[in-house]
């Protein structure tokens, strides 16, 4: 499907000197949840041939690690709900990369054995509430049990360091923080907690009102449990924090507080094959232009991706204005 070439190690850096060894590759915008801070309530989502086959999704993800790439990691949406996943999964689990995935949890409870058998190193598990019923609230559609399954299923698997994401929002989950950290240490599990990204533009979901900060999340933690901070990074923005009697760690995403631009190493390609150069811009360029006029020209897509990391921006510019900056919801632009 691609040729075979030795990894150009710094063949991905950009004009600040930021070498990009991780790439975030959306598989899908559809989901089965519908969570407030994420999408629209009635989303439309994209038409299949908008949409990256899997055997080009395989191809941007060999042409990534050919130049470099050390960890891709498998997006939506929700990337378990996409058809024939799993043979996506199995070809890049033999790149030699590390493969790892962001899930809602939703689809682990039946996919977690063939998800550890195909490659699958770790799994970030969505989990925002340990309310049934707020649960529901927040993610709409959301079954708090099959995601407390799911993530019992991944651990019996064998995964390691699996590790929960939360989005804090104030007024509606901020009062289950040291909850969800008992939770992750019951069951060892690492737990992010991350400022919620302004993405799309949510009608009945106010942002600024809902903005909580890391540091007030960490307050709230350190109410129970001293935290010290480790230089451990896992090569995404999360900055971590160690207790003393526990192996859990707890990490901060703080794109509004703390902004993690200086030594970002990270690019997304949406499903439709955009290659977005950060979270918080538009600059990006079509790949899938790219494979489609130019079919099985390897070399053509890899010297594509090297001149678009000129277009790779110092820093994002969140703000909690009502008008969001940037229109795309974070289903389209990849968890």
């Amino acid at each position: 499907m691609t040729d075979n070439v030795a990894p150009k190690e710094d063949a991905l850096v950009d004009k600040f000197g930021r070498r990009v060894d991780y790439v975030r590759l959306s598989v899908t915008d559809r989901c089965d949840f519908r969570c407030v801070y994420c999408m629209s309530e009635d989303m439309q989502f994209l038409p299949k041939p908008q949409v990256l086959t899997l055997e080009e999704l395989y191809q941007l993800a060999a042409s990534f690690v050919s130049l470099g790439v050390r960890k891709i990691r498998l997006t939506g949406g929700e990337p378990l709900v996409r058809r024939d996943v799993l043979w996506l999964i199995r070809q890049i689990g033999q790149l030699g990369c590390e493969l790892v995935i962001t899930s809602n949890g939703s689809q682990l409870s039946k996919m977690a054995p063939a998800l550890r058998e195909a490659g699958v190193s770790r799994i970030n598990i969505s989990l925002d509430s340990l309310n049934p019923e707020r649960f529901k609230r927040l993610t709409r559609t959301g079954r708090l049990e099959q995601v407390l399954g799911g993530i019992d299923a991944a651990l019996d698997a064998g995964f390691e360091r699996l590790k929960l994401n939360a989005v804090v929002l104030k007024g509606r989950n901020d009062d289950e923080v040291l909850d969800l950290v008992d939770f992750a240490r019951d069951r060892g599990l690492d737990i992010s907690f991350i400022e919620e990204m302004p993405l799309g533009a949510i009608t009945e979901h106010d942002r600024a009102e809902a903005y909580c900060s890391s540091d007030e999340v960490r307050a709230l933690i350190e109410q129970r449990y001293p935290l010290q901070p480790t230089t451990e990074r896992t090569a995404g923005p999360s900055r971590y924090y160690r207790m003393a009697d526990s192996d859990s760690r707890i990490g901060f995403i703080s794109p509004h507080s703390h902004n993690f631009c200086a030594d970002c190493n990270r690019v997304r390609v949406t499903v439709e094959g955009r290659l977005l150069l950060c979270l918080g811009n538009e600059h990006s360029v079509d790949l899938r232009e790219v494979m489609r006029r130019h079919p099985g020209d390897s070399e053509r897509l890899r010297q594509t991706i090297i001149d678009a990391m000129d277009l790779k921006p110092e820093r994002h510019w969140f703000d909690l204005d009502d008008e969001p900056q940037i229109v795309r919801f974070m289903n389209m632009t990849g968890g």
